[in-house]
């Protein structure tokens, strides 16, 4: 027996103008065997007519609920009996307003030096005109009969690479708006993982990215060419099959100065790193699209250069948290501490939150410190311990400090334990921005805070989403 795979589409969520060229997008993504089922509210059979024409004998159809509240219907792709029935498409039995979305969603399938064969009842040639409009000479046309009764298209994908541009460009102002969204998707899904489309229009097109996000998720990117006033440049990179957006803490670790965008927007990459940029920003409010736009304009930016930690291993990256950020540690604490406890003596009638400053200020300094020397001792010896023996291809080392996980995850939630009472006392000090009574001592105490919330931030971000993430891998690769 044939094995399926299923999958679920309400069509009752969407607008009526929207349903059969959703519809048929996701047909046009199924692979042989691969099945869709589709929930409506009334009997959909106009579309199994649709379907015998545009897609012949490759759709089988089942309903498995009819009425008299819902129906729900199971199509199922199958390899064709012969070549006609992926071949030949007969639109003069499509609804007009469909003609030209479903004519698009089958060239789109088409792979190079494959055809497909318009029949048709008149000349089809401002068809011609579109195509050459989105894909300019990407496609032969040829005339196979040109009436009286019928005219016969033959339109033939050419084999890629003949002008070297590849680049893959639609003007969605030369379409009509009923098939903007339609086409855009179709060209969309025609994608191959990390392949592009780059569209142009004549104003933001930003609904458009709001409407795939609901749709299919985080699978893609979103990057502004430009940005108006005439002209709104974008361009949708499909990611691979598989993967997601990269979570706060990745983006970090591979470029140390987009941490600065995160702090602006207050997305936390530090303990709560693991999430994506599409979650993080939809629960805070903020437009994503604002914030991966600040994030590219930091990889254009050729007066720094970002550290690349993500390509360091492992056993030098320890070392070099342990000289940096473990040495700023042991340098800047005790005067923080020395300056909290003087601060509040002297200010903390007038300004009562400097007492809980304080008390925050002590006990981040304690755990910190302590925190440092226990990985000096246990983690960062045993990480060492694992490259060495990955690379004289001995077995796993023992450990003194237990089961690995275990101490991880220990030293994770030490992280967290921290990470919060940095961020209550970013909160409490108004982002460490001094009264305008405050003395020299209290403007450096909340300089030096800054200072360390700073590094605090990044030192934690690379032990979790680097470090002690890639020493993971390498422990369980034994």
């Amino acid at each position: 027996m044939e094995t399926t795979t299923e999958q679920i589409l309400d069509v009752t969520q969407l607008a009526p103008m929207m349903k059969h060229s959703t519809i048929f997008n996701r047909i046009a993504q199924l692979q042989d065997g691969e099945s869709l089922i589709i929930h409506n509210d009334h009997d959909p059979a106009p579309l199994r007519y649709q379907l015998a024409h545009t897609h012949q004998d490759t759709i089988a159809w089942e309903y498995l609920e009819q009425g008299p509240e819902w129906w729900k219907v199971k199509l199922t792709k199958r390899a064709p009996q012969n070549e006609k029935g992926r071949n030949i498409l007969d639109v003069t039995q499509l609804p007009p307003m469909v003609k030209h979305s479903t004519i698009f969603a089958r060239i789109d399938q088409l792979q190079g030096g494959e055809s497909l064969t318009i029949h048709n009842d008149h000349d089809p040639v401002p068809l011609r005109y579109h195509l050459e409009a989105e894909h300019g000479d990407a496609f032969g046309w040829e005339y196979l009969e040109q009436g009286p009764v019928w005219w016969k298209v033959k339109i033939t994908r050419k084999i890629a690479g003949a002008d070297g541009s590849g680049e893959n460009i639609l003007d969605v102002t030369k379409l009509a708006p009923r098939e903007k969204h339609p086409t855009i998707f179709s060209r969309y899904h025609a994608l191959q993982g990390g392949e592009s489309l780059t569209i142009h229009n004549d104003h933001d097109p930003k609904p458009l990215y709001y409407q795939m996000q609901g749709e299919m998720g985080d699978v893609f990117t979103w990057e502004y060419l430009e940005q108006g006033p005439r002209w709104w440049r974008v361009k949708i990179t499909k990611r691979p099959q598989g993967t997601t957006g990269e979570t706060l803490g990745e983006i970090v670790a591979k470029d140390m100065r987009k941490a600065e965008v995160f702090k602006k927007h207050d997305l936390d990459f530090c303990c709560h790193g693991d999430m994506t940029l599409n979650e993080a920003c939809a629960a805070k409010g903020i437009d994503v699209t604002r914030v991966e736009q600040e994030l590219r304009e930091v990889e254009k930016d050729q007066s720094r250069s970002a550290l690349p930690y993500h390509e360091w291993s492992i056993d030098f990256l320890a070392d070099f948290i342990v000289n940096t950020h473990h040495g700023f540690l042991r340098k800047n604490l005790p005067d923080i501490k020395m300056y909290s406890a003087k601060v509040e003596k002297v200010h903390g009638a007038h300004h009562p939150e400097l007492h809980r400053v304080n008390e925050l200020v002590q006990a981040v300094s304690d755990e910190l410190l302590e925190h440092a020397t226990d990985e000096e001792k246990t983690m960062f010896p045993y990480i060492k311990q694992l490259v060495a023996a990955k690379n004289s291809g001995q077995p796993l080392p023992a450990s003194s400090m237990g089961r690995f996980q275990d101490k991880l995850d220990k030293l994770v939630k030490e992280h967290t334990s921290v990470g919060g009472m940095i961020d209550e006392l970013h909160e409490i000090t108004g982002g460490y921005a001094p009264p305008e009574d405050a003395c020299a001592s209290y403007s450096l105490l909340f300089r030096k805070l800054k200072e360390l919330d700073d590094d605090t931030h990044i030192h934690i971000s690379l032990e979790n989403h680097l470090l002690f993430r890639k020493a993971a891998e390498m422990e369980k690769s034994f």
